[in-house]
């Protein structure tokens, strides 16, 4: 009898399981404004705020919201893994760098004025400015969202258009991922980019992701924490932590066709969970490389760089095996 009701129980669940990878919970968009919704079964997984919102602006005085940002981010049962500020207040979190906003794209230095995307918030400009939405595609299991933007100098003028893909994925019920496929390309004349750290495809994390909550980085090659992986080369870094008595955490993973593969990582402990190929010198620097050499990256016009990036958030406990699992899973 028990064996029976055994066999019956591994039935349903295989019947459970073969439903859900046969018919996953559709993605669809909600446009306004301001930004763009991203739902998924029906329910909050992200909002790409593309435009700042009069109506809601940062809560922290003088503060701007100079770039697009993808705020907050959920995971699969609804926790938050992005940190709430600089768009609500949450008691308890960290109020420093007013600039790291969810997740985002930037980087200081740029252009023949050494524009500071990356860090301005206080100032109109530089600013990376929503110019329109190209496309978007709902769907079962995955959604596109495709946007152009461009990059506007302290002079007013642009420097770099930027055209970004991001696919909305359900691997399974417990794991979600956005595939970002981003091109940059000069508006006019040679564009240069300056090596520095601050940069540029960043994740600000919850509180409960940071090293201090027992948060705890792991990257491809077996580095751990922040002194193993902030400045190394890594095909992926992995955060991960606990939450509600819940192991839960975010990968990020950098493909190879990435600018500047496999990429350095400005990974740091207390929340600033960032990919950067364009800092190198920096990177090299502090890590005491004989000779470092700067990637000095220059774009021509009619040139473009490709930066290529999927995250994943995820509830479970995910070791080294796991995401290098799913790091080849997004190679093919």
């Amino acid at each position: 009898m028990k064996v029976k009701s055994l066999v019956c129980l591994l039935t349903v669940a295989f019947l459970l399981s073969a439903v859900s990878i046969a018919d996953p919970p559709g993605v669809q968009f909600k446009e306004g404004k301001y930004q763009i919704d991203v739902l998924i079964g029906g329910k909050p997984f992200t909002s790409y705020l593309h435009t700042p919102n009069p109506d809601k602006p940062p809560i922290a005085p003088g503060i701007l919201q100079t770039k697009p940002a993808l705020h907050p981010v959920l995971s699969p049962s609804g926790v938050p893994m992005t940190r709430a500020y600089p768009f609500a207040d949450v008691p308890g979190e960290a109020r420093d760098h007013p600039h790291h906003m969810g997740i985002y794209f930037t980087m200081d230095r740029v252009g023949s004025d050494a524009n500071n995307f990356w860090g301005n918030s206080k100032e109109p400009l530089p600013a990376i400015k929503h110019v329109k939405v190209v496309s978007k595609k709902a769907g079962s299991g995955s959604g596109a969202l495709r946007t152009l933007s461009e990059w506007i100098g302290k002079d007013g003028k642009p420097v770099v258009t930027e055209d970004r893909e991001m696919i909305f994925r359900v691997l399974d019920a417990t794991t979600y991922a956005i595939d970002f496929n981003i091109s940059l390309e000069p508006v006019s004349g040679e564009v240069p980019f300056g090596d520095t750290k601050e940069g540029m495809f960043a994740f600000r994390v919850a509180e409960w992701l940071t090293d201090k909550a027992g948060g705890r980085y792991l990257n491809s090659e077996g580095g751990e924490m922040e002194k193993g992986v902030w400045g190394k080369r890594a095909n992926w870094v992995r955060l991960q932590g606990e939450t509600g008595g819940k192991q839960m955490g975010i990968a990020i993973l950098s493909h190879p066709t990435s600018t500047n593969s496999p990429t350095y990582w400005h990974a740091r402990g207390y929340g600033c969970f960032s990919v950067n190929p364009l800092g190198q010198l920096d990177f090299q620097k502090a890590e005491k490389v004989a000779d470092a050499k700067p990637f000095d990256l220059k774009l021509k016009p009619g040139e473009k760089a490709w930066f290529k990036y999927r995250v994943i958030v995820y509830e479970g406990d995910f070791d080294k095996n796991k995401v290098e699992s799913l790091y080849q899973a997004y190679l093919k």
